[in-house]
């Protein structure tokens, strides 16, 4: 590991001034031998254990050897190691990719599973996070060491490297922003046009020469420029040297309730006014600094072949608790949504739970989510038209085996997110108020019909524009963290709008010369990569 000074997470307080104060403490390696790194080639017993650590198990990533690497030096060696053996380097971080990128003619794989510690750097005044570090772990040290957290996702076994990466965004995104609006510097081995790896920190300070790399980072994917070996997080506006002031702090408390609908006794109609009703709702209430910039839901449509009695609709919502008349504002949102809609809702009590309790007990995805399935995703700038509605409808309604386990997902989204600028971060879309997920999924020898049935709904979705989210008027474009190579294929792309554009709208040429700087000799790419200006 990179010599920096640090301060971890202690388990228990310290007492300074006769007051417990957590997050103090020093952690010690003293005798201790460092991880790796490790070279686990197909005869090693480890070597299918590390083959089915991923989360879509469609894919089966067989290299050469896999290296499990517990410093950045070591990621260095690894890299340069292969690089100059004419191997094909790919990275994983927690095996979260919705498409094939970790494993698709990949000879060696750097793993970085047991680069996760999360810890306060003194040295730079921020909060240092490892690629392998799960957002669960993030959400505990953070906010039990410090008191402040980030605003990432949802799904606790995702990982740092990718999801930061990508943009990031998470349950308390409409009250503060992506999570890359807290990157301030990240460090990343790249590779010369000569082969030499080397480990750069590139930060936020626009007068840094490697600016521009920390630019990249905010937004534009995994697997592009190198391998990022540590994050530094702190909120820009911040001032001085406490940690527990230096990220946001979220709320003592959230009230938390999963509201759901059952297929039985849901028509068309009720179908249509719930989901035109969901997306007014979010039309009107999504803006910076919104009484509602507090909540977030997901409504979870599971198709009629999988819905249960009650469960086919689910809509998992939290709400920050002490905003004021909270309870009164989510009493008014439900009411709206459910307005007009003759299928009878069942509303369980709201529970009022601490903030951590909440975000690791009330997540979509456990630290161990897995399956196969084949995804898409748009982003929201206004709702769903009736057109589209009915094409949902049509889609999820059928007890068909092709739809037997498919879902469609809308995320709250907006508020802070909308108040930065689309070229400040290579997030490009600042617009949106939802973001949607379409999935397919299957047991292992169905996949065919099941990928054929989201394709299908997807392409009929945004039939208007060419079978996919063109950015512009209604639609955002799509999220790289939830890729899908189809947008790169014109069978299923016919909008003439190449899919850069759709993930990084405007911001896609100044990615290109990112790429052309930092990875001249293109080591690090995926059927999605960035490609270099000519």
């Amino acid at each position: 590991m990179s010599k920096v000074t640090r301060r971890g997470f202690m388990g228990g307080a310290a007492a300074v001034g006769g007051t417990a104060v957590l997050g103090l403490g020093t952690p010690s390696r003293a005798g201790a031998q460092e991880l790796g790194p490790v070279r686990i080639a197909p005869r090693d017993p480890r070597y299918e254990d590390l083959v089915v650590r991923r989360t879509n198990l469609r894919f089966n990533p067989r290299p050469e050897y896999f290296h499990v690497v517990g410093s950045t030096e070591q990621v260095e060696k690894a890299v340069e190691e292969a690089v100059k053996a004419g191997k094909r380097v790919t990275v994983r971080s927690g095996g979260h990719c919705y498409e094939n990128f970790v494993g698709d003619g990949a000879q060696v794989v750097i793993d970085m599973c047991e680069m996760s510690e999360v810890y306060f750097d003194d040295k730079r005044g921020a909060f240092a996070i490892e690629p392998g570090a799960t957002l669960m772990d993030v959400y505990r040290k953070l906010y039990l060491g410090w008191g402040v957290t980030i605003p990432g996702g949802q799904c606790g076994g995702v990982t740092a490297g990718g999801h930061i990466a990508g943009g990031g965004y998470g349950q308390h995104s409409r009250r503060l922003g992506s999570v890359v609006d807290y990157l301030h510097a990240v460090e990343v081995v790249v590779v010369d046009r000569s082969g030499r790896a080397r480990a750069v920190i590139a930060t936020r300070n626009p007068s840094d020469p490697n600016h521009d790399l920390w630019w990249a980072h905010t937004g534009g994917g995994g697997g592009n420029f190198g391998v990022v070996t540590r994050y530094w997080m702190r909120d820009p506006k911040a001032k001085g040297k406490d940690p527990r002031t230096l990220l946001p702090q979220p709320p003592p408390a959230l009230l938390v309730c999963h509201p759901a609908w059952s297929w039985s006794d849901m028509t068309e109609e009720s179908f249509t006014t719930l989901l035109r009703n969901h997306g007014e709702w979010h039309e009107g209430n999504s803006a910076p600094g919104s009484p509602y910039a507090g909540l977030w839901s997901a409504l979870i449509i599971q198709s009629r072949a999988q819905g249960a009695v009650p469960g086919g609709m689910i809509l998992p919502t939290m709400m920050d608790a002490y905003v004021p008349n909270a309870d009164r504002l989510l009493t008014e949102y439900f009411a709206a949504l459910t307005r007009g809609v003759r299928a009878r809702a069942y509303i369980p009590a709201v529970r009022r739970l601490p903030w951590y309790h909440a975000v690791s007990t009330q997540a979509l995805g456990s630290d161990q989510e897995s399956g196969r399935f084949k995804a898409k995703s748009a982003q929201l700038r206004r709702r769903f038209t009736d057109r589209q509605i009915g094409v949902a409808y049509d889609h999820l309604s059928v007890a068909g085996p092709a739809s037997s386990s498919g879902v469609m997902l809308l995320a709250s989204y907006g508020g802070q997110v909308n108040t930065v600028a689309a070229g400040a971060t290579a997030v490009a879309d600042r617009d949106s108020i939802l973001k949607a997920l379409y999935l397919g999924t299957w047991t292992e020898g169905e996949s065919a019909e099941r990928i054929a049935w989201v394709r299908r709904f997807y392409q009929a979705m945004y039939a208007d524009t060419g079978g996919v989210p063109v950015p512009g008027g209604a639609n955002g474009g799509a999220y790289i963290n939830y890729p899908d190579i189809d947008l790169a294929d014109p069978a299923w792309n016919t909008s003439g709008v190449p899919w850069s554009t759709l993930y990084y709208g405007g911001n896609y040429p100044r990615l290109q010369r990112v790429k052309a700087r930092w990875d001249p000799r293109g080591v690090f790419r995926h059927a999605l990569s960035v490609r270099p200006t000519r």
